[in-house]
């Protein structure tokens, strides 16, 4: 598996961005301030995550996203370990990440990568999302933030 650089001429895999955050809007919108690295196998995608700056020092990966059909693989795990690397490289000093309330398996996963539960913000999803959003029979309500130090 190769972890790359989606090039400007490519169209971003918004199917699999679109199961990382259901609002296009705010996909293209963070697609157009970030970058956007695939993880393909003979041409085809497997994964992808898009990372940003946010503030001076700190990058966030605002989508992190595996096929369904690829997960359970570790290729989740070697797409943060690219973020990081790809972080560090470009000078960041931290790394973060967020996600739903509702997420249990991505919070499970984060901390697990190494990043440390720092902030909950709550009523994110409902101030930011037309849409109500479950997962797990939990209603999306928190943003669940996560820091990782480079």
């Amino acid at each position: 598996m190769n972890i790359r650089k989606l090039l400007p001429s490519e169209t971003p895999p918004m199917e699999l961005l679109l199961e990382a955050d259901p609002s296009e809007t705010k996909v293209k919108g963070y697609l157009s301030e970030g970058s956007c690295f695939i993880a393909e196998e003979k041409q085809a995608i497997l994964g992808v995550y898009v990372i940003q700056p946010i503030k001076p020092g700190i990058a966030e990966i605002t989508n992190i996203s595996v096929k369904t059909t690829s997960q359970g693989k570790g290729i989740g795990k070697q797409l943060i370990q690219h973020a990081i690397g790809q972080a560090r490289t470009d000078g960041y000093a931290s790394l973060e990440v967020g996600t739903g309330n509702s997420s249990i398996d991505q919070i499970a996963f984060y901390q697990k990568c190494g990043f440390r539960l720092v902030a909950i913000e709550p009523n994110f999803f409902l101030r930011h999302y037309d849409m109500p959003i479950f997962e797990n029979g939990i209603q999306c309500r928190d943003m669940v933030r996560f820091h990782y130090a480079l």
